[in-house]
C-alpha cells in the first residue's frame, strides 16, 4: 500500500511556484493532487506523488533550491496536532522524542531519529531524517524540504537564544543541487553531500536545553489526544485493538461494536482480521482485564468493588469468577499470595496451562 502524507507538507507550494513563474495548481493537478489540498489540515495525498511534484516543480521553474525555498515559507504549524505536543515539551530532547514517536501522524513514510554523531564526536548528536516510500527512489527536493523544516523548527522552539541552536553541520545523501552558498545561507553551517543519510549534527547538550513554550499540563493533554485519536499504521490490528482497550476498560464502553467503530470497520471485519492474526476481540479484552486485575489486586489496597469497576465488570461476583478462571483462586487469595511471596509473579493458571 502506498503511504500517505498530510497534504499540509506542500503548503505554500502553489503560490511559491506561481511567484517563480510557474503554475502551481497545474503542477499538482498533473500529479493527481487537488490544488486546494495543501491548505487543508486533514487532507492526505500519496507520499510518492508529493515527492515527485516537488522534483517536477523545481525543474519546471529552474530553481534547484525549491525544497529549501518552501521550507523557508513553512513552520511547525504544518505538523497539525503534533505541533502542540512538540512546542510544549520541557526540553529539545523531549520535543525530538515526541516528534519521533508521533511523526507517523504526518506520514508513516517519514522518520526522525536521534543517532550518534556520524563523524564520531562524543559531544555531538545527530538527527537523522528519512523518507522511505516503497517503489520511489530518494527524492532530493523532498529530502531538503524535510531537513530544512526540521532545522527551522529547531530554531523556532529554541527561540530563547535567537534560534541559534548550535548546528555543527548538515549531511545530505544526494549530490549538491544548488550553489554551495545557498546551503550555507539557509543552514548557517557547513553542508556535506553524498553522505550515507540525511543528518543534522548538533551539540549533545542541546537535548537538555529547556524550551520557552514548555507546559506540562498542555503537553500531557496534547500527547493524550495524539495517542487516543491516531494509530500507528505500522502496528498490527491486534496491537491497535489492545491500545484501544487499554485506554477504554473501566472508563468507556468496550463492546466489540464500539471498538470496531473506533477503528472504522464492521465488527465482523474486525474479528476476521484479528482471527488472521491468531487472536480474537474477546481474547484481547480478557487478557487486558487479567493483567490489570493482577496489578490492581497485588499492587494496591483498593477495595474489590472499586477494582471491579476499574475493570469494567458489572458486579464483584464477575471479578471472583474471572480470577478463579485466570489464577485458580478468588481475588482475596490472590492478594494474600502476592503479599506472602513478593517478587514471585503471578501464579500459573489452573492446570498449569
Amino acid at each position: 500500500m502506498t503511504p500517505l502524507v498530510r497534504a499540509a507538507g506542500l503548503r505554500g507550494l502553489v503560490p511559491l511556484l506561481d511567484a517563480l513563474g510557474g503554475d502551481g495548481a497545474a503542477l499538482l493537478t498533473r500529479f493527481h493532487i487537488d490544488p486546494d489540498a495543501p491548505d487543508s489540515d486533514d487532507a492526505l495525498i500519496p507520499a510518492g506523488a508529493a515527492a515527485r511534484a516537488l522534483e517536477a516543480g523545481a525543474a519546471g521553474v529552474g530553481r534547484p533550491d525549491l525544497g529549501l525555498l518552501l521550507a523557508e515559507r513553512q513552520d511547525i504549524s504544518i505538523l497539525g496536532p503534533l505541533a502542540v505536543a512538540v512546542e510544549t515539551s520541557p526540553t529539545i530532547g523531549a520535543a525530538v522524542d515526541c516528534a519521533s514517536r508521533f511523526l507517523y501522524i504526518h506520514s508513516p513514510a517519514l522518520s526522525i531519529v536521534q543517532v550518534p554523531d556520524p563523524c564520531g564526536s562524543p559531544d555531538v548528536v545527530g538527527l537523522r531524517y528519512q523518507a522511505a516510500i516503497p517503489g520511489v527512489p530518494p527524492q532530493p527536493q523532498a529530502t531538503e524540504l524535510g531537513v530544512g523544516l526540521i532545522h527551522r523548527v529547531l530554531a523556532q522552539v529554541h527561540s530563547a537564544q535567537g534560534g541559534a541552536y548550535g548546528l555543527r553541520s548538515v549531511e545530505l545523501p544526494h549530490t549538491m543541487l544548488a550553489a554551495r552558498a545557498r546551503y550555507t545561507e539557509f543552514f548557517g553551517a557547513e553542508v556535506r553531500f553524498g553522505r550515507p543519510a540525511a543528518v543534522l549534527r548538533m551539540p549533545e547538550t542541546l537535548m537538555s536545553a529547556p524550551l520557552d513554550g514548555r507546559d506540562s499540563v498542555l503537553r500531557a493533554i496534547a500527547v493524550d489526544y495524539l495517542a487516543s485519536h491516531f494509530t500507528d499504521p505500522t502496528q498490527t490490528l491486534t496491537a491497535q485493538v489492545r491500545a484501544t482497550l487499554a485506554r477504554s476498560v473501566g472508563t468507556a464502553e468496550v463492546s466489540i461494536g464500539s471498538v470496531a467503530r473506533w477503528h472504522r470497520m464492521h465488527p465482523r471485519t474486525l474479528q476476521r482480521h484479528l482471527a488472521a492474526e491468531g487472536t480474537s476481540y474477546e481474547a484481547q479484552l480478557d487478557d487486558i482485564r487479567r493483567r490489570r486485575a493482577y496489578q490492581l489486586l497485588t499492587g494496591t489496597t483498593l477495595p474489590l468493588s472499586q477494582i471491579t469497576a476499574m475493570l469494567g465488570l458489572s458486579e464483584q461476583s464477575a471479578l471472583t469468577r474471572a480470577t478463579r478462571r485466570w489464577y485458580g483462586q478468588p481475588p482475596t487469595h490472590l492478594r494474600r499470595h502476592a503479599a506472602a511471596h513478593p517478587g514471585a509473579g503471578a501464579p500459573p493458571p489452573p492446570g498449569g496451562a
